[in-house]
């Protein structure tokens, strides 16, 4: 479908400042601790189109030192058999699903979570997740948080 994505886990200090200051403003955000998106940014020092321009890209990584557990975020066509074929990929793979929470479809399409335990996985994360994306009637599909 789209530009296959590749993630990376690298040492906060190693980032530019900006990274860090996106995923601060993001954390006030989730804590409650800032209302809105121009307050987050400005408690972070950064401006709010620098905060939108790398948003979606900076995520915080939950070391689980004892567990695997990812969850993964993902937009559906509303179509028979898309969620099915996605749950498909993830047999495949062999990781164990833990959760689905799908939201009732608007504009023709669903948003979907799936957590799953990720440690007996045949693959890579990043394959899964290529695959997954690949799915006829899968608009959107990455890593929410792990």
């Amino acid at each position: 479908m789209g530009k296959t994505i590749k993630y990376y886990i690298v040492a906060a200090d190693a980032l530019p400042e900006i990274f860090v200051k996106v995923a601060e403003a993001k954390r006030m955000m989730q804590a409650g601790e800032a209302d809105t998106v121009g307050e987050a940014t400005r408690l972070a020092g950064i401006s709010r189109s620098a905060f939108y321009k790398y948003k979606d890209s900076v995520r915080p990584f939950n070391d689980m030192k004892s567990e695997h557990i990812i969850t993964f975020q993902a937009m559906l066509k509303d179509s028979a058999g898309v969620l099915s074929r996605v749950l498909a990929v993830f047999a495949a793979s062999g990781a164990n699903i833990l959760t689905i929470n799908q939201s009732i479809p608007t504009n023709g399409c669903a948003a979907v979570t799936i957590s799953a335990e990720t440690s007996e996985m045949a693959e890579s994360l990043e394959q899964l997740v290529a695959d997954a994306g690949n799915v006829d009637g899968v608009v959107k599909f990455e890593i929410l948080a792990g």
